[in-house]
């Protein structure tokens, strides 16, 4: 299993758009990016490709990448940032399955897969394939378990990928807080390769209208206001999940210039073989 993090930044990436902030600048002086949250994985054994989230940066990634295109995809929930990119396959890929949850919103009435099939109708291409969460599904040749996680007001899933072959496994959160369900913790556990969402630093949380959740035993928040995960979140939910590697994605660029490119936060364009 081949996984390239082609998006690896939040709803503005870094660097943001007329953004001269320390963090932005220095990423510009690096060479460094950020773009809309988007995974590439590679089934090495069958050549299958299946994308995780398309986001609307999904044309520069992938010529940016040389990543093949998807054989089928996956849309954890529908914030623009991580399903607009889908219109991207219009003549590009002849038959994508897109997998999503059957769930229905109370929000919106519908379910994400069917949102996706109401809001890309126009794209032949497009078969949407609806999944129960916690029922694992095949596709590319890989076992796919969506999760649900929380990220309010909206109904949103993680999911762990596995080659039933290799026993290689690839766990990632979902943008959500650090209140993951147990059940969903569960499925996503022991996995080769974490991704999980950290927006900002915990010591950001006192810039949030709300402030910070769910503290840890030493005081620190580990959600940032209701619905992402700080930096110390995602990495005591590594430690609980006992990852073998993790990498920080959907990261802002909040974070303070002396801190946003240190390990484990993750840039465009890792790859990793699992």
């Amino acid at each position: 299993m081949r996984v390239t993090l082609l998006g690896t930044g939040d709803t503005t990436g870094t660097p943001t758009v007329g953004c001269d902030c320390e963090t932005c600048e220095l990423a510009r002086a690096r060479d460094l990016e950020r773009t809309r949250f988007s995974v590439h994985v590679e089934n090495e054994r069958t050549g299958e490709s299946l994308l995780v989230d398309a986001s609307p940066d999904f044309r520069y990634q992938f010529l940016r990448d040389e990543v093949a295109l998807p054989d089928a995809a996956i849309i954890t929930h529908i914030h623009f940032d991580h399903l607009d990119g889908l219109g991207n396959v219009f003549r590009l890929v002849r038959d994508l399955d897109v997998f999503a949850a059957n769930e229905t919103d109370p929000q919106t009435g519908q379910s994400v897969a069917e949102t996706v099939e109401s809001d890309y109708h126009y794209l032949e291409a497009v078969t949407v394939r609806p999944q129960t969460p916690l029922e694992p599904f095949s596709t590319c040749g890989l076992e796919v378990t969506l999760v649900p996680v929380v990220h309010p007001p909206l109904v949103c899933y993680g999911l762990a990928i596995e080659d039933p072959d290799t026993g290689a496994k690839l766990s990632i959160t979902g943008d959500t807080s650090y209140a993951i369900p147990e059940a969903s913790r569960a499925v996503l556990a022991d996995p080769d390769l974490l991704l999980a969402e950290a927006i900002v630093p915990a010591h950001l949380c006192e810039h949030h209208p709300v402030g910070g959740n769910h503290e840890g035993p030493d005081g620190v928040p580990r959600t940032f206001g209701t619905k992402h995960m700080t930096r110390e979140g995602a990495l005591a939910l590594a430690d609980e999940l006992e990852a073998t590697e993790t990498r920080l994605v959907h990261l802002a660029h909040f974070y303070p210039a002396a801190e946003a490119f240190e390990d484990p936060l993750a840039i465009d364009g890792e790859v990793y073989k699992l």
